[in-house]
């Protein structure tokens, strides 16, 4: 039997100011690019996919409530998503309702889909507390 790859993610844990809203977005994102619910305690939860795991955490020791992606730490978390058609249909996914699912709205919509630049297709979207999320589909 095999391991992970040497030097492969083991875990990325983001703090959150509401798990509530951050599981409402990020809930449906996960779960359609094949991510599976792996742990749940009361200031978190988390998702597997592999042997990689994504921890989202409404810690009660935060020291500030709110993130901004343009300061210093996380930008964005950035998916392989398999063609660009599964790329426009997980924008569907997640703007349509916008409320019920967490808030997530299309970051740079007039460069949509090639806002990374010639030969990319993707998709940059933000939650309601400012997380941003990049899909990509490599050609």
């Amino acid at each position: 039997m095999t391991g992970p790859v040497h030097g492969t993610l083991h875990h990325v844990e983001v703090w959150v100011p509401s798990l509530e809203r951050t599981t409402a977005s990020f809930g449906p994102l996960l779960t359609a690019l094949g991510w599976t619910p792996y742990q749940e305690w009361e200031h978190g939860r988390s998702w597997r996919l592999g042997t990689a795991y994504l921890v989202f955490e409404q810690s009660p020791a935060m020291t500030a409530g709110d993130h901004d992606r343009l300061r210093p730490g996380l930008n964005h978390l950035a998916f392989h998503v398999e063609d660009a058609a599964a790329v426009d249909r997980l924008v569907d996914l997640l703007t349509a309702g916008a409320v019920s699912n967490g808030g997530w709205a299309l970051l740079f919509p007039d460069r949509h889909p090639h806002a990374g630049g010639p030969g990319t297709y993707a998709a940059y979207l933000a939650d309601a507390d400012g997380f941003e999320v990049e899909l990509v589909a490599i050609s």
